[in-house]
């Protein structure tokens, strides 16, 4: 296909920040995923030596498959940019066979792709990060598929950082703190913007998780 005119897109601080919020509120009904990435991050610091409150290393980010996994199921229900559009600078034909000319603006939507039954299955709707599984570890899936990073020569040079950034919070945070989402089974308001940002946040309960003293 014919290179796509690619337009400013939101910064990373933005789509980082609406996909962990939206991540947190998964979880908060969810505890069975929860209790999954907590027993990852207890055998990854036992393997390492870790401590809780020390700072995970590349290596040790890269080594959480299901945290990875959850926080992907979370960017295919709620992608942070929901929709997107390319302008076609030639003439071309896509893979189904649709003419696109000139000058075209092709528009795609993330947030409809993710719940698409042809896409994901039958159980398009539900949050299953173990969807991401395969012989152990989190695979990677075609970009065309969840293109919630984009894809082709287009594709996200921040994805890689995203996700370090967006586990290494999201381990931190959970080992040290106990979140209780007001209102977690209610789906939250949108905001009319470019990102899917949750209308006036998401209003958390924060207490200290206990924790063994030795680890």
């Amino acid at each position: 296909m014919a290179p796509l005119c690619h337009s400013v897109g939101p910064s990373l601080r933005d789509t980082t920040s609406s996909s962990l919020s939206w991540f947190f509120w998964l979880l908060s009904s969810h505890p069975n995923v929860e209790l999954n990435i907590l027993k990852e991050l207890e055998t990854i610091r036992v393997r390492y030596g870790k401590k809780i409150g020390e700072t995970y290393s590349y290596d040790e980010l890269h080594n959480m498959h299901y945290l990875h996994a959850a926080i992907s199921e979370a960017l295919r229900l709620y992608p942070p940019v929901p929709a997107n559009k390319k302008t076609c600078l030639n003439d071309d034909i896509m893979p189904d066979g649709t003419f696109v000319g000139k000058g075209w603006e092709v528009s795609f939507n993330l947030y409809g792709m993710g719940r698409m039954e042809n896409i994901w299955g039958k159980n398009c709707f539900e949050f299953l990060p173990e969807r991401w599984f395969e012989n152990g570890a989190c695979k990677q899936e075609s970009p065309f598929r969840f293109p919630a990073f984009q894809a082709g020569p287009r594709i996200c040079l921040g994805k890689d950082m995203a996700y370090k950034q967006m586990k290494s919070i999201a381990a931190s945070v959970m080992e040290s703190f106990e979140m209780e989402v007001e209102s977690k089974d209610k789906v939250p308001e949108f905001v009319l913007a470019l990102t899917l940002r949750m209308k006036n946040g998401l209003p958390v309960r924060v207490r200290k998780r206990c924790v063994d003293e030795n680890n």
